[in-house]
């Protein structure tokens, strides 16, 4: 009677560790490679720099605006304008000419008047 409370204890320890191991196991949705999202990654990094590209030379293009001492980000669509302009009214025509360019969502301004 021992050795038939000792057989079905090790079988239910082995269907245990048997569902254990099946539970582990990832589902083909899960194990997709992981590739795919590197390469997603790579060309949104490419669209925010064309785009940062495009900002900058339309922010240089554009009449009255001192354009040099301007960063642009850009992510997704959005734009931000960092640095400093002279003028008040140099502030919004960054705004302008960034809004306009195909492509940007929406324009952050976090440009400031420069002291000198």
């Amino acid at each position: 009677m021992n050795q038939g409370k000792v057989c079905r204890l090790v079988s239910g320890a082995l269907l245990v560790l048997a569902s254990l191991d099946a539970y582990a196991q990832s589902s083909d949705a899960l194990a997709a490679p992981v590739r795919p999202y590197a390469s997603d990654a790579k060309a949104a990094k490419t669209a925010d720099r064309a785009l940062q590209k495009s900002v900058i030379r339309a922010l240089s293009r554009t009449k009255g605006l001192r354009a040099t001492t301007i960063t642009v980000r850009a992510r997704n669509g959005v734009v931000t304008l960092e640095g400093t302009v002279p003028e008040q009214s140099q502030m919004g025509l960054a705004t302008q000419a960034a809004e306009g360019v195909e492509g940007v969502t929406s324009v952050t301004n976090a440009l400031t008047l420069s002291t000198l």
